[in-house]
């Protein structure tokens, strides 16, 4: 079982809000998920919000594998950075 963290899309139409989410790989985007991490809302300034930092750090440390967008966000925020900076250590 592979697990990844993902957009789930939320919203309504033309104004999608998207979840953060850490989802097995075989559940359908919008489906089930493990864990909620955050939301990303690309209409508003600040488009992260909610972004529980440490719960992103246990999941990448125990093999959650981030989406090419979701990694983007990640560094964007500074989470991957923290997340390198304490695989080097």
């Amino acid at each position: 079982m592979s697990v990844k963290i993902r957009l789930a899309r939320g919203g309504s139409k033309k104004k999608a809000i998207y979840s953060i989410v850490v989802a097995d790989e075989r559940c359908p985007r919008d489906g089930r998920f493990i864990q909620k991490l955050g939301q990303y809302d690309p209409a508003q300034g600040p488009a992260i919000k909610d972004l529980k930092e440490e719960t992103c750090l246990e999941w990448l440390a125990k093999g959650a594998v981030p989406t090419d967008t979701v990694l983007s966000l990640l560094r964007k925020s500074g989470v991957w950075a923290k997340f390198k900076a304490g695989a080097a250590a």
